[in-house]
């Protein structure tokens, strides 16, 4: 679930790079959506197998946290741009490079402390 929940996150962090690149404003507010919402998801899922489990959660939910906010900051300084005819400034290539630098670092330094454990329950494992 986690691994699927992931390569979504990726297509949807791939979304916000295209409208990035068009310099779509609407596209990429809907992008943002998307992504906030897949994200909630992923956390709360993490959150249940991470209670399932018995593992400690704490400093992964502070992140998350941390993250989420971080998240509505972008959204709102792109909706706070100014735009012509809907295209975005330049600069907010910037924002795209943080999501992906941000989705690696999750993956890799986070949801991977939790393989170990998670190896040793069934793979159907249904979070309660």
């Amino acid at each position: 679930m986690i691994d699927s929940e992931h390569k979504n996150l990726i297509v949807m962090i791939n979304s916000v790079e295209r409208a990035v690149r068009a310099r779509d404003r609407s596209a990429l507010l809907q992008a943002f959506e998307q992504l906030t919402h897949c994200l909630r998801a992923h956390f709360a899922n993490e959150e249940k197998i991470a209670q399932t489990i018995q593992f400690s959660f704490t400093k992964n939910k502070l992140e998350h946290i941390y993250f989420m906010k971080t998240l509505h900051s972008i959204k709102h300084a792109v909706i706070s741009m100014p735009a012509k005819d809907g295209v975005l400034a330049e600069d907010v290539a910037d924002y795209y490079e943080d999501l992906s630098n941000w989705l690696t670092n999750h993956i890799i330094h986070e949801d991977m402390l939790m393989k170990p454990v998670l190896q040793t329950y069934p793979y159907d494992l249904k979070p309660g």
